[in-house]
């Protein structure tokens, strides 16, 4: 099997890559590698699945070949980019794609809302139509958690209403969810959508909260706790993550058991053990050795109150069930974060 993974120098991407190539298969990893937050981590997670080279200077369109797995290529380049997407589809022939290639970040898109049409509209209709025409069977993609927006039902299901976005990044992720219907209704493309909650671990994202109070306790800096710490979060520990969506990409949906027969479904992502926010910092807390100075603030524009994944459909369609505490991956995480594995430290 040959997959294609976007954003396969991301958080998760990165480990999807990983555990694919692992297990045997044809993987070609793709990412522009962009500057949204430190370089370091992705050249450095690019490096920890044996691509020795890539550095500031890393060319686009070059292609390498992993040291860890003959099976495993990198290529970079920018799904905005359409005549080299085209052109990197019509000679690999891809049998799955999933699509991790995003601009992410809530807060971000309130500054800046033009990187997010360009990479999550632009991009992904790209994506589709590179699908469409070299006739890829089955395309996943990263929807988000952040499309439940308003929605005071908890915990979330599939089947809540989200036309009440609270940010551009939600109201770009849902967009490609019906983008994604209408080339599964039009084309017969086998498409799943994972709305994924928040995520943590080695290598995580340095503009998400385990990164940013690792970082404030290790410099004694105050941690700065939004909505006065009453806030619970959904957190889910890579490895499960990513092994979840690789059940996904096992099982691809059939257009019979779909709803007006339309091979389309999404899923919620993540652990369905919400936490409440001032937990999740004394686990931090404990982990490290030292408490953290706390900043109490308010809410911010485009943050919710409450996470939570109900993933019953996962679990029963795709065998997905994490595994990981969150006081194991907790350590895990401290653990890399002291080491000298991580380049940020």
């Amino acid at each position: 099997m040959k997959f294609l993974i976007t954003g396969a120098a991301g958080f998760i991407g990165s480990k999807i890559m990983q555990m694919l190539a692992d297990r045997g298969d044809e993987v070609v990893g793709l990412d522009n590698i962009n500057d949204y937050y430190d370089q370091r981590l992705k050249y450095g997670r690019l490096r920890e699945n044996g691509f020795e080279q890539p550095d500031s200077n890393f060319e686009f369109g070059k292609m390498l070949t992993s040291t860890k797995w003959s099976n495993c290529r990198f290529i970079r380049m920018d799904i905005a980019d359409k005549e080299s997407l085209d052109t990197l589809f019509t000679s690999e022939k891809f049998d799955k794609v999933m699509n991790l290639a995003a601009q992410a970040g809530v807060r971000y898109s309130i500054t800046n809302p033009y990187a997010y049409m360009q990479s999550n509209m632009v991009g992904f209709l790209n994506i589709l139509e590179a699908c469409r025409n070299t006739k890829v069977p089955y395309l996943v993609f990263a929807s988000s958690s952040s499309v439940y927006g308003l929605n005071s039902k908890v915990p979330y299901s599939e089947d809540d209403k989200v036309d009440s976005p609270v940010s551009l990044y939600a109201a770009s992720k849902k967009s490609n969810e019906l983008m994604a219907h209408a080339y599964a209704k039009l084309y017969g493309i086998k498409v799943t959508g994972l709305r994924y909650f928040t995520v943590y671990g080695p290598w995580g994202r340095p503009d998400m909260s385990p990164m940013l109070f690792a970082k404030a306790i290790s410099k004694g800096e105050a941690i700065k706790v939004f909505n006065n710490g009453d806030m619970i979060r959904d957190f889910t520990y890579i490895d499960d993550i990513a092994e979840g969506s690789i059940h996904v990409l096992d099982r691809e949906p059939e257009a019979a058991n779909c709803e007006n027969n339309v091979p389309y479904r999404i899923f919620n992502i993540g652990c369905s053990n919400p936490v409440k926010l001032m937990d999740f910092i004394s686990e931090i807390e404990n982990a490290y050795g030292e408490p953290a100075k706390k900043e109490f603030l308010p809410m911010q524009p485009g943050d919710v109150y409450q996470t939570n994944a109900d993933t019953t459909k996962l679990e029963q369609q795709c065998e997905y069930k994490p595994h990981w505490s969150l006081h194991d991956g907790i350590a895990k995480f401290m653990e890399w974060y002291k080491s000298d594995a991580n380049p940020l430290r």
